[in-house]
């Protein structure tokens, strides 16, 4: 029957089957399961990977969305201080007319008032003038005849 070379040789060649197989579905086994990892790990990166795209896309859009409201404030707030800056003027102005008409009613008023202080004191000096000048030139007896003129005018005066 053989030699014990051969015997050798078959018993191995039947061990080598009988462990290749076991073996070939383990190893089979570990390779399907790393690949099932790795194509796990493949899919949650994927995944993240557009988690990330869709956050950056919403956070862009936010991001323009703040940039226009920024710029509808500042808008807003430039025509508002320009608005306060023209009513600012206009009572500016409407306080400077107030001011000048009171002025000038002051000054018309101290003219009147002085206009009537010369008139006054013109009057008075006239009067003083008057009498000094009827006193100086006027006797006893043109000033009884004076009265006594005046006093039979009286009557037709006074009706």
């Amino acid at each position: 029957m053989g030699t014990p070379e051969l015997w050798v040789a078959v018993g191995f060649v039947i061990l080598i089957a009988a462990v290749a197989r076991p073996l070939g579905r383990a190893v089979t086994a570990g390779l399907d399961a790393r690949t099932a990892r790795i194509r796990a790990t493949l899919d949650e990166a994927t995944r993240l990977r557009e988690e990330a795209q869709h956050i950056l896309a919403e956070y862009q859009r936010k991001q323009r969305d703040a940039a226009k409201e920024c710029e509808a404030l500042l808008a807003r707030a430039r025509d508002e201080a320009g608005r306060a800056q023209r009513e600012a003027m206009e009572k500016l102005e409407e306080s400077l007319a107030r001011h000048e008409r009171l002025a000038l009613d002051k000054i018309a008023q101290a003219e009147s008032e002085a206009a009537q202080m010369v008139r006054d004191i013109t009057v008075d000096v006239a009067i003083a003038a008057t009498r000094k000048l009827i006193a100086d030139r006027l006797d006893d007896r043109a000033a009884g005849r004076m009265v006594d003129d005046a006093i039979a005018e009286l009557p037709a005066k006074l009706h």
